[in-house]
């Protein structure tokens, strides 16, 4: 069961209580199950676009969001998220990024530049990203650990891609986290990946929650059902995060998003209680009627 922090941030009508948190299973250190993704949203040129990220980001933390998520791949997005560091009050971040280049000189020097950028003394969890030269990659995070460089070690893919090899490279090393796409329509992972990281003790963060937009699609101009109330899901945005950080092996989704009014939806996902396996049942029955 999730348990909650004990601070208690500003809050809208849909979220009141205490943020929802999850442990991380080789630690215990427990995490809030709502973070944040900054794929294309972050990647903003300088100006306007990025100070308009500030509040943004202002909400994330002061609903009690704690883990945020890059890569190299994003564009500017490492960059701006130290700059958006510096411009907003926070008691501490979770920063999570990830590897994405061939070769070990190269994805030391990336990663370095990736703390650069980011401002950070440290990475709390490096990822490989899309599994990208994970061989070479792991040998480098597994010292990094050692000594202390990083504090976690993890793998990631994205919409159903390399489940093959992912589930390959879990069986063979010892990863912390692990990241793939998880929603109400894209449930693939509930057949193997899931099961095998809640058997090997691995956090699971859970990127493409809403299928990429495609979920308000299938809800467009459909009232909640009545039971949503009980769950304390005021947006269909709630409806769906709370679906996949239920599940019992997901420990956080990073939504991505660059306005305010959705960053306050998405952080209220965090409150309240998660569906428990008969929840869950019908949330799923109920949007495969609709």
């Amino acid at each position: 069961m999730a348990a909650a922090l004990p601070w208690m941030p500003r809050l809208g009508r849909a979220a009141s209580g205490a943020v929802n948190t999850k442990p991380i299973p080789s630690s215990g250190e427990r995490i809030p199950v709502i973070g944040l993704g900054t794929s294309r949203t972050f990647n903003a040129p300088a100006g306007t676009a990025r100070s308009a990220l500030a509040p943004v980001l202002q909400v994330f933390f002061d609903r009690g969001g704690l883990l945020i998520d890059s890569s190299p791949m994003y564009g500017a997005a490492e960059e701006v998220i130290g700059e958006l560091l510096k411009a907003t009050k926070h008691p501490g971040v979770f920063a999570a990024t990830k590897v994405w280049t061939d070769g070990k000189q190269a994805g030391i020097e990336q990663m370095e530049q990736s703390r650069g950028l980011w401002g950070v003394p440290r990475f709390d969890l490096m990822q490989i990203h899309n599994l990208r030269d994970w061989r070479v990659h792991i040998e480098t995070l597994k010292d990094w650990k050692a000594q202390g460089r990083i504090r976690y070690i993890g793998i990631t893919t994205s919409h159903g891609r390399m489940h093959d090899e992912l589930e390959r490279a879990l069986g063979a090393e010892r990863f912390d986290f692990v990241q793939f796409s998880y929603n109400l329509e894209d449930r693939e992972v509930e057949d193997r990946l899931l099961p095998l990281a809640a058997d090997r003790g691995i956090a699971v963060l859970v990127n493409r929650p809403f299928q990429r937009g495609g979920l308000f699609d299938k809800v467009r101009n459909k009232p909640l059902p009545p039971w949503a109330s009980e769950l304390a899901i005021a947006s269909w945005g709630q409806y769906f995060l709370k679906f996949a950080v239920s599940h019992p092996a997901v420990t956080c989704a990073i939504p991505a998003t660059s306005k305010v009014r959705h960053m306050e939806d998405n952080m209220g996902a965090g409150y309240g209680p998660l569906p428990d396996a008969a929840a869950r049942k019908r949330m799923v029955e109920h949007i495969g009627s609709l």
